[in-house]
């Protein structure tokens, strides 16, 4: 079993910034993409942003150009910085990892989700 680790969740008036931390309890040596997703109530969950082992990234259009997601690799942790946060930012924000196995097996894990509050 693989554990995600959140923390940096909390409430923040319109406009402030707060930081998003995750571990993984493994460290990977195959490929994996490791990011955020979140859930408000009454929506499904959506992509916030996730990086891939060679540095890529992939936006929710919502979040472009406000959020920006980064990985340390020793530590199989990435940090998601959210920057101009607004009331439809408010969500349970959850960590996901997904991990290349051998014969072409992909894994997928997720944190238990932090709650991120907005205030307007």
């Amino acid at each position: 079993q693989v554990q995600l680790v959140e923390s940096g969740g909390g409430l923040v008036q319109a406009g402030g910034s707060l930081r998003l931390s995750c571990a993984a309890s493994r460290i990977f040596v195959t490929s994996n993409s490791m990011g955020w997703y979140r859930q408000a109530p009454g929506k499904q969950r959506e992509l916030v942003a996730t990086i891939t082992t060679d540095g890529t990234t992939t936006y929710g259009e919502s979040v472009k150009g406000r959020f920006t997601i980064s990985r340390d690799r020793a530590k199989n942790a990435v940090d998601l910085q959210m920057d101009s946060l607004n009331p439809e930012d408010t969500a349970v924000y959850y960590c996901y990892l997904m991990v290349n196995r051998p014969y072409g097996r992909k894994d997928d894990y997720w944190g238990q989700g932090t709650q991120v509050t907005v205030s307007s």
